[in-house]
């Protein structure tokens, strides 16, 4: 009987070390679990490829050929030399460095208001609610809204007027306009940023708040060293979202609230390229200035990672 049973046993051992545990087996699995990621990340890849990437090469190819009698033929950079020399370009350039200027606002509102979600403030689930609303609203919807609050005879002045201030021209005033309309881009949109801060909370070690309590240190010790560097990478993801949102889709609030005026002071890249491309019929030249809010959209996104990084090093 000993003869079978360890027969038996010898057979079991071998079964164990047959070919599927052997060497060459396991490296075709490390080989498999390596190339896992590019395989499922290649359909995305191929996608952006398709529907961005191709586009936009055609679109920067098409950028240095001429408009009207000139179209199709070459021309270097005759279109670039036109769009830094036309005063309304250099308004909407001078309108995205205002935008960098305001974006640390636009980031920390709706930091502050998930900051205060999280620390389940009264009524935290009422406001979980209410302030993602506004964006689920269309910015058509948004503008016609804003238009009426925001006229020289709406309900804004005449709340003003009760405490003495004088009717302000919100969007009549070229000094006041692009801010009014940032100002209700950021109300419209920030909605979809606290929901972000929300989901990088989920993933911030609660024990180091507690440790922040029990050592007496103030709401605003515990945001500035705990909070803020446990969520970095959600900073730098939302910074980077924001900015893009502000250069790409303020067309709705611009067309609606104020057609690019008072004289051209509400203008920005993408406008310009609509009145270009749709209303002025040079496509060429609106291929330059796109190409020029691609730069534009590339160098700020990177100076933003890098700037943060580093920060976020220090800290």
């Amino acid at each position: 009987m000993v003869g079978p049973v360890g027969g038996t046993e010898t057979r079991a051992a071998g079964d164990r070390s047959g070919p599927g545990s052997g060497p060459q087996a396991r490296s075709r699995r490390r080989n498999a679990e390596r190339w896992a990621p590019y395989i499922l990340v290649a359909p995305a890849v191929l996608i952006i490829a398709g529907l961005r990437l191709y586009p936009l090469l055609l679109g920067v190819n098409f950028s240095f050929t001429g408009d009207g009698d000139r179209n199709g033929q070459s021309v270097g950079l005759d279109n670039y030399v036109a769009l830094f020399d036309d005063p309304l370009f250099q308004q909407a350039l001078r309108n995205v460095g205002l935008l960098v200027l305001l974006l640390p606002v636009a980031v920390a509102i709706p930091g502050l208001l998930a900051t205060f979600i999280y620390l389940r403030v009264p009524g935290h689930r009422l406001f979980r609610s209410v302030y993602f609303f506004p964006a689920v609203l269309s910015p058509v919807i948004v503008g016609a809204i804003f238009n009426l609050l925001l006229a020289y005879d709406g309900p804004l002045n005449d709340v003003l007027g009760t405490v003495g201030v004088a009717p302000i021209d919100w969007l009549g005033d070229p000094d006041i306009a692009v801010f009014a309309v940032v100002g209700v881009h950021i109300w419209a949109t920030f909605g979809m940023a606290l929901v972000v801060f929300l989901a990088g909370f989920a993933t911030l070690d609660p024990t180091l708040l507690d440790a922040a309590r029990v050592d007496g240190a103030s709401l605003q010790q515990v945001i500035r060293h705990v909070i803020v560097p446990g969520l970095s990478r959600t900073i730098q993801f939302v910074f980077v979202t924001t900015m893009l949102g502000m250069l790409t889709s303020m067309f709705g609030l611009l067309y609606v609230m104020t057609n690019g005026g008072p004289e051209g002071s509400t203008y920005l890249p993408e406008y310009y390229i609509w009145i270009q491309q749709g209303q002025m019929n040079r496509p060429a030249l609106a291929s330059a200035a796109s190409t020029v809010l691609f730069v534009i959209m590339l160098v700020v996104g990177l100076a933003q990672i890098s700037i943060l990084r580093r920060s976020g090093k220090e800290d």
